[in-house]
């Protein structure tokens, strides 16, 4: 059985490793890269250390840490700007379905994740989550 039962409309669980890392996905129905570019499905990841930890600002205190974080993605350079940092993966997977309820209630504005929005993607997921 699925750690993620509580998952809120719209979310599927895309990979799920036994005591490791999960991805989620959001309306793989809608995003399925024939309207909307393949990237562009908003994605939940969740992992042991940061999974940016490649990029520059990012400690390597952080990327190897035994903590879990959640990353929302909404393509790949796009990222919700929110540090989602937990003790455990327990208490891990319980913040990825908090901010996937988040999302899907409209909550979370993909205008402010962006810089240079991708204005029909953005329209479509105003629509999805009750923001339009």
């Amino acid at each position: 059985m699925s750690d993620f039962a509580d998952l809120p409309d719209g979310w599927v669980v895309w990979n799920e490793e036994p005591e490791g890392r999960c991805v989620l996905a959001y309306r793989p129905d809608v995003f399925d890269s024939t309207e909307f570019p393949a990237p562009c499905l908003p994605t939940l990841y969740l992992t042991r250390g940061r999974r940016n930890h490649r990029r520059p600002g990012i400690s390597r205190e952080d990327a190897v840490s035994g903590d879990w974080y959640v990353t929302l993605s909404l393509e790949p350079d796009v990222q919700l700007q929110e540090t989602n940092r937990y003790e455990s993966r327990e208490a891990g997977v319980a913040g990825t379905v908090e901010l996937a309820r988040r999302f899907a209630d409209g909550e979370i504005d993909p205008d402010d994740v962006y810089q240079v929005p991708r204005e029909d993607y953005i329209a479509k997921l105003h629509e999805l989550t009750g923001q339009s």
